[in-house]
């Protein structure tokens, strides 16, 4: 489910404030043809400075450093 251009053009990624991206999780996948959050095509917002991708989790973005993915 995309986000909103409107919720996605006030967020910001947690670490250093960059804008941040929607991304299909398809373009990360794996070997098993999962990405890194075990789930099949999920979304993630990617950030446009430090590179960061968060989770997008039932339509929520979960913008916990924590729970993002470093990048490769």
């Amino acid at each position: 489910m995309p986000l909103e251009a409107g919720l996605l053009a006030i967020l910001a990624c947690p670490a250093c404030h960059a804008p941040l991206r929607e991304e299909s999780g398809a373009a990360s996948t794996g070997p098993s043809g999962e990405t890194p959050g075990g789930e099949p095509g999920t979304t993630e917002l990617v950030c446009t400075g430090c590179g960061l991708a968060y989770p997008v989790r039932d339509g929520i973005p979960v913008l916990l450093v924590d729970e993002a993915r470093r990048p490769a």
